[in-house]
């Protein structure tokens, strides 16, 4: 049986492509592990529709928007004694997103040096809240895009396949190149927490040992 770690102010940060269950996951590990959830809030978002209508006009505006609600919310998960699951890194808007789109050209270069600007004050310092294991989940591009379609947002079906392959091989190279915070790989067809809840544990067991282990050479 999986044994709850004692409150000490851990975080762990899920990352992965648009759709791929990050929330799903998260919600599901927090139960296990006796964590508290930060995640990520869809609703309310003045730019996201906009922008899968027109990236070229939208992305520097999500990119400032999601750059600040997730800069607040790992302060507020700092401030707290609490253990915490994030469903979304602060690290992929910019090495994924802003980065796609200013190569894309769908960002321009003035807009992408104030954003990569701000994200470097407010993250990359001795200050910020960085995770102690971002856990990556990833799979097949086609079991991706699946996932994509049958959360059934329309935006994000309506969007071509191609926005999708491209972004699954951005993500798949800014991965290997990480290297922040501990990582740990997680493959979506290794569990099931909708139709089997209990498929998380032996994935909760491996995360809480690695986070003893990384907490012991730090010691």
């Amino acid at each position: 049986m999986f044994e709850a770690a004692a409150s000490s102010n851990k975080l762990i940060s899920i990352a992965g492509m648009v759709g791929i269950g990050k929330t799903t996951f998260a919600t599901a590990l927090a139960s296990r592990l006796h964590y508290r959830t930060s995640l990520e809030k869809v609703d309310g978002n003045p730019y996201l529709d906009l922008f899968y209508k027109d990236f070229e006009r939208w992305a520097f505006h999500l990119q400032i928007y999601f750059l600040a609600e997730r800069f607040k919310e790992t302060k507020k998960i700092a401030d707290h004694a609490e253990n915490y699951i994030q469903d979304r890194s602060i690290y992929e808007d910019t090495g994924i997103f802003a980065r796609m789109h200013y190569e894309k050209g769908t960002m321009s270069e003035a807009d992408y040096q104030t954003y990569t600007s701000l994200f470097q004050a407010m993250v990359m310092t001795p200050y910020f809240r960085h995770p102690d294991l971002l856990i990556y989940l990833h799979g097949s591009l086609d079991a991706t895009i699946n996932r994509i379609c049958q959360r059934g947002r329309g935006f994000e079906k309506e969007t071509p396949r191609s926005y999708w392959q491209e972004m699954f091989a951005r993500y798949e190279a800014w991965i290997s190149k990480f290297t922040i915070c501990p990582v740990m790989k997680v493959d979506i067809d290794d569990y099931d927490v909708v139709n089997d809840p209990h498929s998380v544990e032996k994935l909760a067991v491996r995360i809480q040992k690695q986070l003893n282990n990384h907490a012991e050479c730090n010691a």
